[in-house]
């Protein structure tokens, strides 16, 4: 006998036919997943909806400049009028605060973990593509990866100058280099800390001159510089904006820089290719904020950016400093950082194991 198509007929009935039907237990649990499923799912929806509704509002409250170095150094030097500039243009305060430890790791991976809503922003430098291949190298689990981070603008890129005090006997790079390879471990140089920016090109100069110094790691770049001036340090590698002052004003002597060509703040410094040193190492400073900030919150961020580029007291500040504006929007940042990223781990490599 035929049952009309809208009736099933009963699974007991031809048991090798069909399926038995669940029993109330088993679709109790079904049901009990599909209400997880929809809790789970739920405040997903609505925080994306929170997302866009806070990326039309943003900024609605002040943002966080975190700079990963103390007081003093490139990283502070840039980023302070950047952030005044970009307080202005947002109309909310960008608050600027130092985080210094470990080279510049420890405030680059608290920006790392930070909430990606474009309250938490960091002026960087290029050591952000060093500490985790030099982490790698010493053994450690690196404190952030680069990945966690996404690039904004880029602001300056100088090349390290060498420096010595006033009082230094040395001239030149000339009587310095002599000194240094006839004298092995006599004089120091100070950094802002172990595989950072000051520490890198001192290496690549070390291995490329065949020479040997000892090594004082500071926790910045404005600590090391007062090292040098109290004395404390032979010499040091640091960018324009954290020493200019003091070579213009007589307290330290400038021997050469790792750029190409003259720089328009120390046209009297030659470059190390052209004392026949083939090495060369820009410290750049630029705008990064924690990965999955919403596109809206970036667009206003990279707009903001390109604004105090251009602004006359930004641009003012940093060639007073002997920094000049070199911006980079975030695409074409991106790509340089990544392609600086492979450049730096190949230079961690070679230099190894460092105290």
């Amino acid at each position: 006998m035929n049952h009309p198509p809208c009736v099933r007929a009963p699974a007991a009935i031809d048991s090798s036919m069909h399926r038995p039907a669940p029993a109330p237990r088993a679709i109790q649990a079904e049901r009990r997943k599909l209400l997880q499923w929809g809790a789970l799912a739920l405040p997903g929806a609505l925080s994306g909806g929170q997302a866009l509704a806070q990326a039309d509002d943003y900024p609605s409250r002040p943002i966080t400049m975190l700079v990963p170095f103390p007081p003093g150094g490139v990283a502070d030097a840039v980023g302070r009028p950047v952030a005044e500039a970009l307080g202005r243009i947002l109309k909310q305060p960008v608050v600027v605060e130092n985080r210094a430890g470990a080279g510049g790791g420890l405030g680059m991976a608290q920006v790392a973990r930070a909430k990606a809503d474009g309250y938490t922003i960091m002026m960087a430098l290029s050591s952000i593509t060093i500490l985790p291949e030099a982490d790698k190298v010493l053994g450690r689990t690196p404190m952030y990866q680069l990945a966690q981070l996404k690039p904004v603008a880029r602001f300056t890129a100088d090349p390290t100058v060498l420096v010595v005090h006033a009082d230094s006997p040395f001239q030149n790079f000339a009587q310095f280099l002599a000194h240094v390879r006839s004298h092995p471990g006599a004089l120091t140089f100070g950094s802002s800390g172990s595989y950072g920016t000051m520490h890198v090109p001192m290496e690549m100069l070390k291995a490329a001159t065949r020479s040997f110094m000892v090594h004082v790691p500071y926790t910045g770049a404005g600590p090391a510089v007062v090292g040098l001036l109290g004395k404390q340090v032979d010499a040091l590698a640091t960018g324009p904006a954290s020493i200019v002052q003091h070579i213009k004003a007589g307290k330290v002597r400038a021997l050469a820089h790792w750029g190409e060509g003259r720089l328009a703040s120390l046209p009297e410094v030659p470059s190390l290719a052209e004392l026949g040193v083939k090495i060369n190492f820009a410290q750049w400073a630029g705008l990064f904020v924690p990965a999955g900030v919403p596109e809206a919150v970036m667009l206003k961020l990279r707009e903001a950016s390109k604004a105090a580029a251009t602004d006359p007291r930004v641009v003012q500040v940093l060639n007073g400093a002997g920094s000049p504006i070199q911006y980079l929007d975030a695409p074409e940042f991106d790509r340089y950082v990544n392609a600086e990223a492979g450049v730096m781990a190949a230079a961690v490599t070679r230099i190894g194991k460092v105290d």
